[in-house]
């Protein structure tokens, strides 16, 4: 499975922006898919996941403010982010692997990343 994240950008605090993760491979249905984060100085960091069976998981910080969801149909799960703040700032990754546990940074195949940047 090849991942290709793209959709960051730099945005004002309080503002949004759409993540999306294009993903080649067969059996794309059958993947967990998760959106990471790694902001300078950090570990990475576990944002959200949809699973298989379309269940979605989030990290405390963005619960209520950032949504996944996936298109099986064209192999792809997006991020939608909301009321940013300066501290959402990092490279964002997107992740896939075939089974739980979910929230967990072992994924087995990772997107090269994309850059948000969220100015006070």
């Amino acid at each position: 499975v090849q991942l290709q994240a793209s959709g960051g950008g730099l945005v004002q605090a309080g503002g949004s922006l759409r993540l999306s993760c294009a993903a080649s491979g067969r059996a794309f249905s059958n993947y967990i898919m998760g959106w990471f984060r790694q902001a300078p100085g950090k570990e990475r960091e576990f944002v959200a996941a949809v699973g298989s069976t379309g269940t979605t998981y989030y990290a405390d910080s963005v619960e209520g403010r950032f949504t996944i969801s996936r298109d099986n149909a064209k192999n792809t799960v997006n991020l939608q982010m909301n009321s940013l703040k300066p501290e959402d700032t990092a490279v964002y990754y997107c992740a896939a692997k075939r089974f739980a546990p979910v929230v967990t940074s072992e994924y087995d195949y990772w997107g090269q990343g994309t850059l948000v940047t969220v100015s006070s």
